[in-house]
């Protein structure tokens, strides 16, 4: 229904599925209870995020040095000052303690495709700078979630060293990472030696490939599953040329099914009363994010000359948190209240109440403030998933391309 309403509106379907999470859980009538799953739930979204990852790989295309060196320099400095100010700000305005104050500041780095493919679609973005923003939270969003189980395992003690933190997290994205890459490289042997006939059997051996790589690797690697998704993706994506096109679309589809399913099932688990003892504090300390993240991409973008004011204006506003910072909250207050530990309560509240800011307020004016910049895709629906993944096999221009007119342009103002 939020879905249906959010075509028939124009509305950003991110907001209303939150919405209809907060009303039929324990926020509001109270009709869906995720703890009945038990310790299904952790599973259950594992698997349902990784196939929303895998379907951000398989599409992802940085084509041009240029829209590669953004990604690369935006990454960098955000996992950096994003750190670092996301903890400054919360034990300063939320006053949580300064363990679970740099919890919260990794956490907090995630703005994954669970959350800005669905928005970027509304908003027709640029190809150029939806690849961007795709491509940040590709990256970040199984970084951050790693990051944060360690910083969560060096806050209860598990971990003693800042040096332990560094080999683990290098440890767990290389060795996702590498896994990832040898099961995609697998999965398209595979679907290589399939006959064109096979449909239905491509989509249910990639799920399978996909399902196993993720929980093999988060037995050998927590957290791990999620790099690996992702890579698997982008090799499948890459190697497998137009033979993935009816996959992409297919996974695309599967992939919004999970995003739908997903964000109401999260916010239902979500109380006021998680809320109320944040109090003005914490609202600021969310607000305080945008001001921080304008700072971040201004030191990003420079030295590249495509990337504008306007461009700088509409990726410093467009940062919505969704799924795994929803999952990865929720797992750490249960951890914490297991261990004794007094704070989890107020770190998943001021988790959620990050995306509730995030993803109404950026959801609803994003758009506009797009077609405001010109920033807004001439085609007037935007390419489907199929269609991007075909043209981008079928090539994109890499580097900077030649208008008619001899004028050179970015690859961040225009895709093809």
């Amino acid at each position: 229904m939020a879905q249906l309403l959010a075509r028939l509106s124009g509305l950003p379907a991110v907001v209303l599925l939150l919405a209809v999470g907060l009303l039929i859980g324990r926020a509001g009538l109270d009709l869906v209870q995720p703890e009945t799953l038990g310790r299904g739930l952790e599973p259950v979204v594992a698997l349902l995020v990784s196939l929303v990852l895998f379907d951000g790989g398989l599409q992802l295309r940085l084509a041009g040095r240029e829209l590669q060196r953004a990604v690369v320099q935006l990454v960098l400095v955000r996992a950096l000052l994003g750190l670092l100010g996301g903890a400054v700000l919360a034990h300063g305005l939320a006053g949580l303690d300064w363990p679970l104050a740099w919890v919260f500041g990794a956490i907090a780095l995630a703005t994954g495709p669970t959350v800005i493919t669905p928005l970027l679609q509304q908003m027709r973005l640029q190809p150029g700078l939806a690849r961007l923003l795709e491509a940040e939270g590709l990256i970040l969003e199984p970084a951050a979630a790693v990051l944060a189980l360690l910083l969560l395992q060096l806050a209860l003690g598990d971990l003693h060293r800042l040096q332990d933190v560094a080999t683990l997290l290098l440890l767990r994205l290389g060795g996702g990472a590498l896994v990832g890459a040898c099961a995609g490289g697998l999965l398209v042997w595979l679907l290589g030696r399939l006959p064109a006939a096979a449909d239905a059997l491509q989509l249910q051996l990639t799920l399978g490939v996909l399902f196993l790589l993720v929980a093999a690797t988060e037995v050998l690697l927590p957290e791990g599953g999620l790099p690996a998704a992702v890579t698997a993706g982008v090799v499948v994506g890459l190697r497998l040329d137009q033979r993935a096109t009816q996959l992409d679309e297919w996974i695309a589809q599967l992939a919004q099914l999970a995003i739908t399913v997903l964000f109401p099932l999260l916010a239902a688990d979500l109380s006021w009363a998680e809320l109320s003892p944040l109090g003005w504090g914490g609202v600021l300390c969310v607000l305080a994010l945008s001001p921080l993240r304008w700072l971040v991409v201004q030191l990003s973008g420079l030295g590249l000359a495509s990337f504008g004011w306007r461009e700088k204006l509409l990726v410093a506003w467009v940062a919505p948190r969704g799924i795994v910072t929803a999952a990865v909250a929720s797992l750490f207050a249960l951890q914490l209240n297991q261990a004794g530990v007094a704070g989890g309560g107020p770190l998943k509240g001021l988790v959620f109440l990050t995306i509730l800011i995030s993803v109404s307020l950026q959801g609803l004016t994003a758009p506009a403030l797009a077609a405001r910049l010109g920033l807004v895709s001439s085609e007037p629906d935007g390419p489907e998933p199929s269609e991007a993944a075909g043209d981008a096999r079928a090539g994109l221009a890499a580097g900077l391309q030649q208008q008619p007119g001899g004028e050179q342009v970015g690859p961040l103002e225009t895709a093809e």
